[in-house]
This record gives structure tokens, sequence and C-alpha cells, in this order.
């Protein structure tokens, strides 16, 4: 899967041992994730597989909603430049998972401690407070291993989660989805559209995004109570794509299933040397792209934290960041992807009638289309009042960069912000002087220096410094803000790292 591939990746390239165990042999198939935006970009971009998704994948950044044919809003998702990633690249679920199978792949013949073990099944499990002893089926024959750690990325229904009989508490949604991943020459741009109460699918709703290879992935809303077999049959599926795309389209039907969506979380994202991550902590909604999204920065967020702990230069503590930080934005994940369900698919007639009325007046009005909800896109979390943020004292500089925050990119001489920070604690330093690193406790941050000159657009500036006219930032290796300060102050740095690394 998505998150295990991450963050074997990311341990890998700190430099520990790592095994995955996957059940099956080879990617996954049918209708997954599709859509990945800009900050899980940036974080493949750092665990050296990005390029192949770019390669591969579709860009976008518009969105239109429609009501019956009409367009009443489109929107632009990267209305401002000065960034490296698009705002979106579509691209199917395996292709992702093989540029990550490649990367463990070339680690590997590095000589990185990497290994894949293929079906290979956890069929036991015994969590102790200082490892983790593990029962695995294979075709050929059992045995046991001992894991100083383990991470369960194994999807909404959890088997390890199960095993551990972990509570995964939320709520189930009653109307269907009919998912359909089609190969078809048609005359849509790349872009996603959504539609209300479309001719092709009057009453419920739809929603179309492009991927490569001329494939489409399609998703008609299709009611509460069905015949899952009848609408699954050759003929209706064939009768609402010809209906969609034009009776003489010609197309290859690729995968084709059947949803009711939930919205779930686990209390705590770990358990004593047992971690969880992506859709086996959390579950959501897929309006909005926040599914596969939200694993990467579940990866993103625990990788470095456990390679500190797993070294001894972070206490255990600090798995409790990963804890409050995701859990923060599971909870938003949950709110955001609740809502657009609840909109998309009224469960009362109070509720379908501020739907309509919504609808009805976006189409004539600006102030009302904000209103529409059919799926907020993922943004990155912000980890506001995450226990290792350091209080701001750079009150004037941008909300957007203060601590907690994704740090924006910005175009910076030989290149952008994000890819000179790299992988680990960097003391960002802009217009103005710091030492070229600062160890404290066997963690070494390590100083960039930048001048707003060096980006003649303003973006730097703009991001970083607003009215200020100098900035230190100390920067976590997930490249979200841990502190900043007016001007380098040893003192200051020292207690930040110790906070950021859950020392303080």
């Amino acid at each position: 899967g998505l998150g295990v591939g991450a963050v074997a990746a990311g341990r890998v390239q700190m430099g520990l041992p790592v095994g995955v165990l996957d059940s099956g042999e080879q990617v996954s198939s049918g209708s997954r994730a599709v859509s990945y935006a800009k900050r899980p970009l940036e974080i493949l971009d750092r665990l050296g597989c990005a390029g192949p998704v770019l390669a591969r994948g579709v860009a976008w950044s518009t969105g239109k909603l429609f009501v019956a044919e009409r367009l009443i809003h489109e929107f632009d998702l990267l209305r401002e430049p000065g960034h490296a990633h698009p705002a979106f690249v579509n691209l199917q679920q395996y292709a992702l998972e093989d540029a990550l199978v490649a990367r463990l792949r070339a680690l590997r013949a590095e000589g990185r401690p990497v290994e894949l073990r293929g079906g290979n099944r956890v069929s036991a499990i015994a969590s102790h407070e200082d490892h983790v002893t593990l029962e695995i089926d294979t075709p050929e024959a059992s045995y046991n291993i001992e894991a100083d750690w383990l991470i369960a990325c194994d999807g909404a229904g959890s088997p390890i989660r199960r095993m551990m009989g972990i509570e995964f508490a939320g709520m189930d949604f009653e109307d269907h989805f009919l998912v359909i991943d089609v190969k078809a020459k048609t005359q849509f741009p790349a872009e996603r559209r959504f539609w209300f109460d479309p001719p092709f699918n009057p009453g419920q709703s739809a929603l179309l995004h492009k991927q490569p290879d001329d494939l489409w992935r399609i998703e008609f809303q299709i009611g509460r109570d069905v015949d899952r077999e009848a609408e699954l049959s050759p003929e209706a599926i064939d009768r609402r794509l010809r209906a969609m795309l034009g009776k003489e389209t010609t197309y290859e039907l690729e995968s084709a299933s059947i949803y009711t969506f939930q919205s779930r979380r686990m209390q705590r994202f770990h358990q004593n040397r047992v971690i969880f991550a992506g859709d086996a902590a959390h579950q959501v909604p897929p309006f909005g792209a926040r599914g596969a999204n939200a694993g990467l920065q579940d990866a993103d967020n625990l990788g470095w934290k456990l390679a500190l702990v797993a070294r001894g230069l972070a206490p255990p503590a600090l798995l409790d960041s990963y804890d409050a930080e995701r859990g923060l934005g599971a909870d938003e994940n949950m709110r955001h992807s609740t809502r657009a369900t609840e909109f998309v698919t009224p469960k009362s007639e109070v509720s379908r009638l501020f739907r309509d009325a919504v609808l009805d007046l976006a189409e004539r009005h600006e102030f009302a289309r904000p209103l529409v909800n059919s799926g907020r896109l993922s943004e990155p979390a912000i980890y506001d009042g995450s226990p290792i943020n350091t209080p701001d004292a750079l009150e004037g500089a941008p909300a957007r960069s203060r601590p907690g925050a994704p740090c924006p990119d910005a175009p910076v001489k030989d290149g952008y912000l994000l890819s000179r920070l790299g992988g680990g604690f960097t003391i960002l330093a802009i217009d103005t002087d710091a030492p070229e690193e600062i160890e404290e406790e066997g963690i070494v941050a390590k100083r960039l220096s930048l001048s707003a000159s060096d980006d003649p657009s303003g973006a730097l500036a703009a991001r970083y410094l607003g009215g200020e006219p100098s900035a230190i930032y100390l920067i976590r290796p997930d490249q979200h803000v841990a502190a900043r300060f007016a001007d380098f102050d040893e003192d200051q740095i020292r207690f930040a790292l110790r906070r950021a690394t859950g020392k303080e």
C-alpha cells in the first residue's frame, strides 16, 4: 500500500533496517485512489519517487461544478505562481505503488537495509512493551518474527487492528456510489467535473476525473436501496456510460465496483510498539481526495519521529505527537468529508431544500458559490496547538508559515525552497546570520541562508517575512515549521530543537 511504501522508503533513507510484508504478490488493482495533492507530491519528491508520478500523471488545478448541464462555478486550486509542483496530479494508485516499490528496490540495490516479502500474511500478533511478535503465513509455511516496531498500513478492514481488539468508531452513509474506471476517447479536459442532477444521472450526482492513457474515473451516485448485482451488470454499466459519454463512444471497462462510504477513526494511532497509519487508522468518504493524501502525510509525520526514537535520539513520548498531529488531520478530513457527503446526499427533506436553494443561488450569485460542497479538496494539515511546536515569536510574519504549518514553497536561487530544505532539521535564515549548524543532544540542525533578494518574484518574502525585515525558522524533517524568530538566538533554537523532539 501507499502508506507502508512511503514509511519504508523514508526510514530506509534514514539508514534504518526495514522489512515490508504484504499478503499479496503484486501492487493493487481496481478502483482505488487517483488524485494526489501538492503536499503529498512534495513528500514523494523527498522520498525520491515524485519523478515517475509527475512524468506519467495528469496535472490539473481547475474544478467545475454543474447543475444539470449548466456550469455554476469554476475554481482554480493553485492561483499563485512559485511552486515546484502542481495543485493535483491524477494517477492510478497501482502506478504510484509501482513507483514506491521501484524506489525501495533501488535503495536495496544501493546496499540499503530493506527487504520486500510478498505472499506474507500476518495471522497473529503479540504486542509487548519493547517489541512485537508476529506469526506469518506464506504459501509454503508459517514462521514467527520479532520486530522492534510494527507499522500497520493494512487498510480500513485492518486485520491487525481487529486482532488487537481496537475500536474503530464512526458512522456509515446510506447512499451507494458506482465507481468506474473506463478507457475511452472523449473531449473532456484534464479537470475535476462534478454534476448535481445531470441528464445522464437524473436526481443524483456524478464525478469525473481524467487519468493517464485515456482512462477516466467516473463516480455515479445510485441511491440507497439498490440491487448491487443489477447495477454491476454489463447492460446497466453500458447504459450509464453511453448516456454520459455518447451513444457512439467506444470504451473498454477496466473496473467497476459499488461503495457505501464510512467515516471512522481510532482513538489513538499507536499502542506500545504497534503504530497504525492510513486507512487502518482513519477512514473517510473520498469526496475531496482525502484518503490516500492523508495516508502519505501520516507516513511523512511518522517516519522521522520513529527514526529518532529507534536510534535513541528522542524519547518514545515523541510518538504521542504523531497521535496529536495526525489525529488533528484525521478529524479535519472527517469533518470536511462528512459535510460534503451530507451536501451531496441529503438525509432529510430540510437538508435537501437547503442544498437545492444553495445550488439555485450559486448559479446567479457569487456569494453562494463557496457554499456548494461537492468535496473540499485535500489541503495539508496545519498542526496548530501541537505539543512539539514552540510558541510563535515572529507575530508579524504570515500565518501560512506559522509553527505547525507546512513550509510553503517559493522560487529561490538554484531551484525551489523545499528542495533546498532536504529531509533533516534545518535552520532557515532569511536576511540574518546563523551558525552553519547547531547540535543539541545528538540532533543536528543545518543552516540554509537565503535573502529575500534571492527571489525577485517576492514570493519568499511574502510567504516567510510578511512585514518583517528578517526571520529565523526551525524546520522539521517533514518540512513543517517547528519555530520561528526575528533573529538567531542560540538558546531559543536549542530549546526549540528539544521541544520538537519531545524533550521539553
